[in-house]
């Protein structure tokens, strides 16, 4: 039954994919980047709702109350990365536009990736070194001042569950020049949604969303440090069988 409900979901996101893609390509023409962010959100969270109609998967979500509630307060969300699952989440579930930092080569990926090229994101070409880094701070400091949260994920790639990547200072470097504070999220998904597998299980993701870190005056390796504290305690807590 497994199989059969990832094959199911696979087929849905595949097909849905093509006339939401087309449609962003339209909305780009007549409204704004927000319109066009919001039109992208609405399929993403289709594809988390088709996740939980046919592959069972439900999310227990806690610390909403932690986000910025100001219209112009913003923050850089830092997230475990376990699947695919909160790539699609947290667009999903967050009340204010997101801008993910990532890395150029999805842009050329079929419809997904070319609706992401019509939103107001950072995508960066890692090859540039330093040139990549300034114009992901150029890119944060315009978005942090219309009250767009950045999203990263400090571990880079996804990881598999009970284990812990190397959190890279990416994120808080960035928080730290734009002048806002980072947000650290633990995210247990993959309980049902393991790394890089095809078949998903039903289950709860637990989410949790912890209290801003203010970021000024700190130094990028310290707070980092303490966001990876935060979020690996918590994934414990939340995934006790993972870490025996």
């Amino acid at each position: 039954m497994p199989l059969i409900r990832s094959v199911l979901h696979m087929l849905f996101l595949a097909v849905t994919v093509i006339p939401w893609a087309t449609a962003v390509f339209v909305i780009r023409l007549f409204a704004g980047p927000t319109a066009v962010y919001w039109a992208c959100a609405r399929w993403l969270k289709l594809s988390v709702d088709s996740g939980t109609a046919i592959l069972g998967i439900q999310n227990r979500i806690t610390g909403m109350e932690n986000l910025p509630t100001g219209p112009l307060d913003s923050a850089v969300l830092l997230v475990k990365h376990q699947s695919t699952w909160e790539a699609l989440l947290m667009p999903a579930i967050m009340p204010r536009p997101l801008a993910y930092v990532f890395k150029k080569e999805l842009l050329y990926v079929p419809f997904f990736g070319w609706a992401m090229a019509c939103m107001d994101m950072i995508h960066i070409d890692r090859s540039q070194g330093t040139q990549a880094f300034k114009k992901m701070v150029a890119s944060g400091k315009r978005l942090v001042g219309q009250g767009t949260w950045i999203i990263m994920f400090p571990e880079g790639t996804r990881i598999d569950r009970g284990q812990v990547g190397e959190y890279k200072t990416g994120g808080t470097r960035l928080a730290i020049q734009c002048g806002v504070p980072v947000i650290p999220i633990a995210v247990t998904s993959a309980k049902c949604w393991p790394r890089k597998a095809f078949i998903k299980t039903p289950g709860i993701v637990d989410i949790s969303i912890g209290k801003p870190i203010p970021s000024v005056g700190r130094r990028p390796d310290e707070l980092m440090a303490e966001v990876q504290a935060w979020i690996e305690a918590e994934m414990r807590r939340l995934d006790p069988d993972a870490y025996k």
